[in-house]
């Protein structure tokens, strides 16, 4: 009897970490939102502006969606790419799919790519949601990151070839510049680049320090195109 008894108090310790260590994941998990088809990154990527190409921003977006628990939709930068040598031009508008995008709140931020690109769209201070929930800082905060990087006109098209304004095609973590939109729709002077979305001036540089002074931190629109 003695024997069962202590064999019974073992088996209760020892399955007393293993039921603790299940609740430690479960609250350390990072939310989930499944149907969110639009975000800003949470972070920038480990180089500033370089990103090894397009390619690499996609991937950027994509894993940051599968963290969130939307990883089985296919993610795409909303990144232009400007024509250089023989290598064509890429529009930002064109790689993002059809719409409607919602963010991780639910929240409809555009029914489609011409709704995105006009006056219509519901991108502000209170909507620019991160994957994981988390509301990017405008100018309203202390610390500001409305900056999002784009390369890309008001149109959603690539600016034509000549100065430098997708660091490289984002390839570049020095070198050059990028341009990016206010996130929150507000800016120092009263027109439309300041409240632009996606086209409110070049940065500073390609640098993470660079993106930080003037109100960013290397974040990127991240769009599903299914």
């Amino acid at each position: 009897m003695q024997t069962r008894l202590k064999l019974l108090a073992f088996t209760t310790m020892a399955l007393v970490p293993i039921a603790l260590t299940g609740d430690l994941q479960a609250q350390q998990k990072p939310p989930q939102f499944p149907n969110m088809t639009f975000f800003i990154t949470s972070t920038g990527g480990p180089n500033g502006a370089n990103f090894g190409g397009i390619e690499g921003a996609d991937k950027h977006c994509q894993a940051l969606a599968a963290k969130a628990g939307a990883g089985a939709k296919t993610w795409r930068a909303y990144l232009s790419v400007q024509a250089n040598g023989g290598a064509k031009a890429v529009n930002a508008r064109d790689r993002i799919g059809k719409g409607p995008w919602v963010n991780a709140a639910g929240v409809q931020i555009a029914s489609s790519v011409d709704d995105l690109h006009s006056d219509n769209n519901k991108i502000s201070a209170q909507t620019i949601l991160a994957e994981d929930g988390r509301l990017i800082p405008s100018r309203l905060y202390v610390v500001n990151q409305h900056d999002i990087l784009t390369g890309t006109q008001m149109d959603g098209t690539a600016p034509p070839p000549g100065k430098d304004l997708t660091c490289g095609n984002w390839t570049s973590g020095d070198q050059g510049s990028a341009i990016v939109g206010h996130a929150d729709r507000m800016g120092l002077r009263d027109d439309a680049a300041s409240k632009s979305w996606n086209s409110a001036h070049p940065s500073r540089g390609c640098s993470h320090p660079a993106l930080v002074s003037s109100g960013g931190a290397g974040l990127l629109y991240c769009f599903a195109t299914n």
